[in-house]
C-alpha cells in the first residue's frame, strides 16, 4: 500500500509542477510616463521640413496601419507596428510623400528599412530616407514635383 501512496504522491507533485508551468506569470502595472512624440533630432527636422514646405502639413510618427490597408490578415501583420517619421501630404491631405530621418539605429537594418519602403511605394507612396538632417533647400527640390499647388 505504501508503494500506492508513493505513486499518488509523485502523480500529484508531477501535475503541480506541470499545472505551475503552464499559469501565466503575474503581469504587474509598471508606471506611465509622457515622452516626447520627437527626438530632438527630429524636432530640428521637423523645424527645416516646415521651412522647406510652408504650405504642406507635415504629419509626425504616423502609424503605417493609418496610411496603409489590405484584406489579409498575413499581410496587415507585416506593417501594423511600424511608424513613419513623417509624412507630407498637400492642402487637400492627400499624402505625397514619407520622409524617414534615418539614426544610427539603421546601421545593418537595410534590408528591413528597404521591405518598410517597398510596402510603402506598393501603396503608391515615395519614400525619402535622410541619414542626416538636409538644408531647406535640398528637401525643396527631392519634394517639390510631389507638391502640386
Amino acid at each position: 500500500m505504501s508503494m500506492w501512496l508513493i505513486i499518488g504522491i509523485v502523480i500529484i507533485a508531477l501535475l503541480g509542477i506541470i499545472a505551475g508551468e503552464n499559469k501565466k506569470p503575474r503581469q504587474q502595472h509598471t508606471p506611465i510616463h509622457a515622452k516626447p512624440i520627437l527626438t530632438r533630432r527630429e524636432q530640428q527636422f521637423f523645424a527645416v521640413l516646415q521651412q522647406a514646405m510652408p504650405r504642406a502639413y507635415i504629419f509626425p510618427q504616423v502609424s503605417f496601419s493609418a496610411i496603409l490597408t489590405t484584406k489579409g490578415f498575413y499581410t496587415r501583420s507585416q506593417f501594423n507596428r511600424k511608424i513613419a517619421d513623417f509624412v507630407l501630404c498637400d492642402h487637400n491631405l492627400n499624402i505625397v510623400a514619407i520622409i524617414e530621418l534615418d539614426d544610427s539605429s539603421h546601421k545593418g537594418r537595410e534590408q528591413q528599412d528597404a521591405a518598410r519602403d517597398a510596402m510603402l511605394n506598393e501603396a503608391g507612396y515615395p519614400v525619402f530616407r535622410y541619414a542626416q538632417i538636409p538644408v531647406a533647400g535640398q528637401l525643396q527640390k527631392d519634394l517639390q514635383k510631389y507638391l502640386k499647388w
